[in-house]
């Protein structure tokens, strides 16, 4: 596990928890340039709408929106480029044949530092249906009002 002062979490794709089900998840690294680094350091990236397509036995991260750096001048690259993630190649090679043929999608999960290094946390996912979703609602409101129940029969 990745010891806490190593680890500072830089983004995180919230909505994925509600409109999928995450059945694996890989930590990969992502290919970056020096001025989207220091975008990084200071939070500037949305992982909202993101997602991961294999092309050429690569991973390319889609729709990663990194604000330019203010000071980057004329080292800034596009905000909304496409970013190559490093992952071994038989684990691409399974995720593509998953991908493909059991109609899993591929989206990140979180961006974050490991050491001095950039990480990202790809899941392997389902899509909901609407009934999966309200079911969900319901087991939090229960869970909600038990707890909400409990507390109050302690006081």
């Amino acid at each position: 596990m990745v010891s806490k002062e190593n680890f500072k979490r830089i983004a995180e794709n919230r909505q994925v928890r509600h409109e999928y089900f995450i059945e694996e998840s890989y930590e990969v690294g992502i290919e970056l340039f020096g001025t989207e680094v220091k975008s990084l350091r200071a939070g500037a990236v949305s992982l909202k709408d993101s997602w991961v397509d294999i092309e050429n036995g690569e991973l390319i991260v889609k729709q990663m929106h990194i604000s330019p750096y203010e000071k980057g001048n004329i080292f800034n690259r596009d905000p909304m480029r496409e970013r190559r993630l490093l992952m071994h190649k038989k684990d691409i090679l399974r995720l593509f044949g998953l991908c493909k043929q059991q109609g899993y999608t591929l989206i990140p999960i979180s961006l974050y530092f490991k050491g001095s290094y950039v990480k990202m946390l790809l899941g392997l996912c389902k899509g909901k249906k609407l009934y999966d979703k309200r079911e969900d609602a319901a087991k939090k409101a229960a869970k909600r009002d038990v707890e909400r129940a409990i507390k109050e029969s302690n006081k």
